[in-house]
């Protein structure tokens, strides 16, 4: 089809094209004079990923990729709406007319929660940490009203989720607390009386003392061991009965040597004779004292030995006492240890978890309020009207162009030439006014071939 056969169906088709146009635009007018009139509010927060000053760890905010769609979820929960709905004024808009239906039903605070919600749209900021919390409302004041109450409301329940389970805990820690004070009460007790009944008191210092002693006895002892071996010596161990010894065999050496020069009856051999007899006696007088003062002094060895073993004998025994004692006191000591170790951990926990319980602070701020839109959600007027427009002609050019074919008429020459698949030899102009256009009948295009047209 070509330009001139549309403009010349859309001429012959002019009233029911412009009715189709005035029909779209009466039909936009009335949609943009009816249309409910809705603003839209919005409430950025930020979550701050920065160091817990309360806790010491850091927030896991910018580490889990599923921090921020999880907070999204908390705002959009059923928790944060009925916190929503209790903050907002009950004789205000919107919450006066969904209070009374919510009245009406078996689940009302649940249906409540979901009404309030269905408007709410939260969107996380790209590449930040900023949530834009958004509600749409029938006025502007209503939709910052109720988009700083889901704000508040997220705030709030940011700072529950935090300080409730703190508290939780703190409760735990206290009976724990108690329960690590009495057992480390009853290990110190246990110590105590230990000490007591055993006389301990420095077992380090006590048992280095009494090993010492025992090192000390048992030295003892060996030097008395050796002093009664030289005591069993007797005369062989004398000086003088050695030397008296030596003399005498000297001296019989001399007599032998001179016997065989001298005879018996020989001066000489007289005196030396008298000598040695001497020396002898002097050697048997004084192997006999020196025995008897050996057996004394071997007996008296004898005694210190056995009283020094005795000795050693009960001190090894203490030593051995004191080992075990000392064992049980470093048992008893460890267990007080540890009691005060676990005791110390639990009261840091403990104060750890009333700190955090006391907190008002999270890791969630406001930005900024809502404040009241200016302008209405969609487009303007305006825009409605001109869209309208180029619909309706759309509506309009493609309403002809239905007709048209539904009831075919024959406007032009292209049309006739089209319809007979004959050319056009000639045409005659017509006057000015010019008859109705000749509507053809349905001709099998074999049929037309055949004829002829008179020019």
């Amino acid at each position: 089809m070509s330009l001139q056969q549309l403009l010349s169906i859309l001429r012959a088709r002019r009233a029911v094209a412009g009715l189709i146009l005035l029909a779209t635009l009466a039909l936009a007018l009335a949609w943009v004079l009816v249309r409910p009139a809705s603003y839209t509010a919005r409430a950025p927060v930020l979550v701050d990923v920065r160091l817990d000053p309360v806790a010491g760890n850091p927030y896991q905010g910018g580490l889990a990729p599923s921090f921020m769609t999880t907070q999204i979820d908390i705002i959009r929960s059923e928790r944060v709406a009925q916190a929503v709905a209790q903050k907002l004024p009950r004789d205000q808009a919107p919450m006066k007319a969904l209070w009374e239906e919510a009245s009406k039903r078996p689940d009302g605070q649940a249906w409540l929660a979901d009404a309030i919600s269905q408007r709410l749209d939260v969107k996380p900021a790209r590449e930040s940490n900023i949530i834009n919390i958004s509600w749409t409302g029938r006025t502007p004041a209503e939709a910052a009203r109720v988009a700083n109450a889901f704000a508040q409301a997220y705030l709030d329940t940011s700072l529950e989720i935090k300080t409730d389970p703190a508290r939780k805990y703190a409760v735990w820690f206290d009976e724990q607390v108690k329960l690590a004070r009495e057992k480390l009460e009853q290990t110190q007790a246990r110590l105590s009386d230990f000490q007591q009944k055993a006389g301990l008191f420095s077992a380090d210092v006590q048992g280095d003392f009494e090993t010492e002693r025992l090192k000390e006895l048992s030295s003892q002892v060996m030097a008395s061991q050796v002093r009664g071996t030289g005591a069993a010596a007797g005369a062989d161990g004398s000086p003088l009965v050695n030397n008296l010894r030596a003399e005498v065999a000297r001296l019989e050496a001399k007599v032998q040597e001179s016997s065989a020069t001298l005879g018996p009856a020989h001066p000489t051999m007289q005196q030396l004779q008298a000598q040695v007899g001497s020396l002898r006696s002097r050697l048997a007088s004084e192997s006999q004292r020196v025995g008897v003062t050996a057996g004394a002094s071997r007996e008296a060895g004898r005694g210190r030995v056995a009283s020094l073993e005795r000795a050693l004998a009960d001190q090894k025994t203490r030593v051995l006492s004191l080992n075990r004692q000392r064992g049980e006191l470093n048992v008893l000591q460890r267990d007080v240890d540890t009691a005060q170790k676990a005791f110390e951990t639990v009261s840091a926990s403990a104060a750890q978890s009333h700190l955090q319980s006391m907190t008002n602070q999270t890791n969630v701020m406001r930005l900024a309020p809502a404040v009241e839109p200016l302008f209405k959600n969609g487009p303007s007027g305006v825009l409605v009207l001109l869209v309208a427009a180029v619909a309706g002609a759309i509506f309009a050019i493609v309403g002809a162009l239905m007709l048209e074919l539904v009831n075919r008429r024959v406007r032009s020459e292209q049309d006739l030439s089209v319809i007979t698949q004959l050319p056009v030899l000639a045409s005659v102009p017509g006057g000015r006014r010019t008859a109705a256009p000749m509507r053809l009948p349905f001709v099998p295009r074999l049929r037309l071939a055949n004829r002829s047209v008179p020019a």
